[in-house]
């Protein structure tokens, strides 16, 4: 075996009543290696960080709720703490393990080394009580356990410090409006990290949190801070803990299905939500299906997602689109990609633009009924609370990252996502725009998150999030403009509504009610002339109906508006076969100019 040259540093301290050199480190990540090729993903990096030696501050978030992987058994699952996992797995159990949280105070990890600290400590100060040993306040809790580790460090014990629920020790909040505990907490964490009696007298301290966005920035954000995290299980491992659920005759499923196709289905949740589900299959002695995998699925990840994302149920596909043959032509081709598996061949995102009322959100919701894949409309993740926004969107990144593949659908982007540029907020925009825009830009999910960006108004999505490499195809929605095409756009509505209508030609309605009309314009006379059947008392609606319904109806008047937004969508497109003929020999400077006067028209600043 290669021998480092041993080097050693001086250490002396008031509490460390010898003087010693600590040698450089063996290479324990080649003795160690063996073991760590079994660990999960998360827990190699956190030992290969670890046995570097080149750091002693590790952050670990994300699923660390779930259950863990027991490594002395290939496929088996066992439900511990964390602590317990990274006490008994990753460090045997030996030597001084500490627990810490707000609720319990010190503890930890057997009941000989809780025994072995308070002799020590009540040696080293008599008129401390033992209670008082295992405080649950902050300031004496980390006081305490700094003597105890510095009394130990000359043993050469190996020290590990586990803080549960660490954002309650060092939450997210600026400096400013930290209070006393705060500080001395963020003070004392950052201390350790660089004080060379414990970055080289083996002092791991390991804080636990959910979400990274609620720590403290100045300690996220520090070099010497390893962050690792826990993801939601992917589908191998889904599948392997159905099968040791199957082994265990703990999970009942339908004839048509087994552990594979539900691994397959159920991306998103995490172990803990699939043993929930054949839990209550279990004790209800009723099979798992499909329909109750939807439905539970949904549930599950909306209140895991606290009502950040909403699932989106299309009984629709691209059939049920009337018009709009570029785009839909655009959107086969890449059903065909996902059904053939080449995810690498698909855009990051597509922006789709056009003037209300033409069926943008439809569109999508029909795309991904054609593909079969799950579509998850963003729901306000914005707080007036500090920190929270940030923690909220870390959240809801991570679920769509465990469901892939998903649409991610946008309405109205313009005003959802804002821009590098927005003031007031102590840059809480800022950030939330740099995260989503380089969420977006992250060629890892290409083909598996496919981004949503619906909005009438193009124009004012920042260009950040338009360029290639994120929302890479532009497409555009406009009003039917032929009489043949608005016969379609009805008969089509007339299906998606499921009407019972007498047949008579349509055309001689729509010749004799000349104005343009959106796709939402004609879906609301369908429903007014069904409401006027009804109100007859009669289920099938007849011409008269109809025709009373047209009569009624005033189209909304916003000319310059509807002209504005098909004019910006026009300069989006990248395909002169989307643009309506009126629009496709126009000249692109003139466009602009077309633009700028409507903007100063209708007040816009530029």
């Amino acid at each position: 075996m290669y021998h480092s040259k041993r080097l050693g540093k001086l250490i002396d301290s008031p509490l460390v009543h010898s003087v010693y050199y600590i040698p450089m480190a063996e290479q324990l990540i080649v003795k160690n290696l063996e073991f760590i090729k079994v660990l999960p993903s998360w827990a190699q990096e956190l030992s290969y960080k670890y046995l570097s030696k080149t750091t002693n501050l590790y952050i670990v978030h994300g699923n660390i709720r779930d259950f863990l992987p027991n490594k002395m058994i290939e496929g088996e699952f066992i439900f511990v703490r964390i602590q317990e996992f990274v006490s008994e797995v990753l460090f045997g159990n030996k030597d001084i393990i500490a627990y810490y949280d707000r609720s319990s105070g010190i503890n930890f990890c057997t009941p000989e080394m809780r025994d072995q600290y308070i002799k020590v400590m009540r040696r080293q100060y008599p008129d401390l009580e033992p209670e008082a040993l295992i405080s649950r306040d902050p300031i004496k809790a980390f006081d305490l356990l700094e003597k105890y580790f510095l009394l130990n460090i000359p043993n050469k014990k190996r020290i590990v410090l586990i803080i549960d629920y660490a954002e309650t020790i060092v939450p997210f909040t600026d400096l400013s409006r930290m209070d006393d505990e705060d500080r001395y907490c963020l003070v004392t964490l950052n201390r350790w990290s660089h004080d060379p009696i414990f970055t080289q007298g083996d002092v791991s301290v390991i804080l636990l949190t959910e979400n990274l966005a609620d720590l403290s920035p100045r300690l996220v954000g520090t070099p010497t801070t390893v962050k690792v995290n826990i993801p939601i299980p992917d589908e191998t491992v889904r599948r392997k803990f159905l099968e040791f659920l199957d082994r265990k005759d703990e999970l009942m499923l339908e004839h048509r299905l087994n552990p594979e196709r539900v691994a397959k289905i159920t991306s998103g949740l995490n172990l803990m939500n699939l043993n929930q589900l054949a839990a209550e299959s279990y004790q209800e002695d009723k099979p798992i299906t499909l329909e109750y995998l939807r439905v539970k699925k949904k549930e599950i990840i909306e209140n895991e997602g606290a009502g950040l994302l909403e699932f989106i149920e299309s009984e629709h596909d691209l059939s049920m689109v009337s018009g709009h043959d570029f785009v839909k032509k655009r959107f086969k081709s890449a059903a065909r990609a996902i059904k053939q598996g080449r995810f690498d061949v698909l855009p990051m995102g597509y922006l789709i633009a056009g003037p209300v009322g033409t069926g943008k959100s439809f569109m999508v919701t029909a795309f991904a009924g054609e593909i079969g894949i799950p579509i998850v409309r963003f729901q306000n993740f914005r707080s007036k609370w500090q920190g929270v926004t940030e923690s909220n969107l870390e959240k809801a990144l991570n679920i769509l990252k465990a469901m892939s593949p998903v649409g991610v659908m946008i309405d109205e982007a313009d005003a959802f996502l804002g821009d590098r540029n927005q003031e007031g907020d102590s840059g809480t925009s800022n950030r939330i725009f740099a995260q989503i825009a380089s969420f977006m830009g992250n060629t890892e999910y290409r083909g598996k998150i496919i981004w949503f960006l619906i909005t009438c108004r193009p124009d004012l999505l920042p260009i950040d999030l338009k360029r290639q490499g994120r929302a890479e195809e532009h497409l555009a929605l406009f009003y039917p403009e032929t009489a043949i095409e608005k016969e379609e756009l009805f008969s089509t509505l007339i299906r998606k509504l499921k009407m019972k209508v007498k047949e008579f030609p349509i055309s001689d309605l729509l010749k004799r009610h000349r104005f343009e009309s959106s796709g939402a314009d004609l879906e609301s006379i369908l429903i007014r002339a069904k409401f006027n059947a009804a109100m007859e008392g009669h289920v099938i609606v007849t011409r008269e109906d109809m025709e009373q319904a047209f009569e009624d109806f005033i189209p909304p008047a916003y000319p310059h508006e509807i002209e504005l937004q098909n004019l910006v969508a026009v300069l989006e497109c990248t395909s002169r076969e989307m643009v309506p003929k009126r629009f496709q020999n126009l000249d692109r400077t003139k466009l602009v100019n077309q633009i700028r006067d409507l903007k100063e028209l209708l007040g816009e600043r530029e």
